[in-house]
């Protein structure tokens, strides 16, 4: 039959050309990196059963707020700081500064290369990573799992206190 001996990888790049014929869009990248985040989320569920732990069956709204605070500081400290961009390097090309102590980073590569450049680059991307990470530290450690979340927090925290203290600098500044 035609079409029978088409390689995956062919078949693949058809998918590709269909789904954004006017642009090179990495979908067996994102596959993998799909894969990754699939295949480590059940590797740990399955090494935390086989260690007796459990995932966390009801997080107290306390612990759900500073979660989320967590989540975002971890997800926006990889995707954007400067100290992370080694991380982000094999990846990326730095552009400039995107905002106060961001970096911009054009993602570059093709393939699976360009796919691991978006999810690094892309804190919304990351949060889901992110929040895995941190639930799996819970399951492993609650008091280690505590005290991440609540660091991460306070340091997002003091990311708006920043930001606020500099506005309002602005607005009483000398010579206005």
């Amino acid at each position: 039959m035609p079409g029978m001996s088409r390689t995956p990888r062919e078949v693949l790049r058809d998918h590709e050309h269909r789904y954004a014929p006017e642009s090179d869009r990495p979908l067996g990248g994102y596959l993998a990196v799909l894969s990754s985040f699939g295949t480590g989320v059940l590797g740990a569920a399955l090494a935390a059963r086989r260690a007796g732990r459990r995932a966390p069956q009801d997080l107290s709204n306390r612990e759900l707020v500073l979660l989320t605070l967590a989540t975002h500081k971890l997800a926006r400290m990889v995707a954007k700081d400067a100290v992370a961009s080694p991380l982000r390097a094999p990846f990326t090309r730095y552009e400039g500064t995107s905002a106060p102590a961001e970096v911009a980073e054009e993602v570059r590569g093709t393939g699976l290369r360009h796919a691991v450049g978006e999810l690094l680059t892309c804190p919304f991307c990351l949060a889901p990573w992110a929040a895995s990470a941190l639930l799996i530290l819970r399951a492993a450690s609650p008091p280690t799992a505590r005290t991440c979340y609540s660091a991460l927090a306070a340091v997002a925290g003091s990311d708006f206190l920043q930001f606020a203290y500099a506005a309002a600098q602005e607005r009483h500044s000398p010579g206005d």
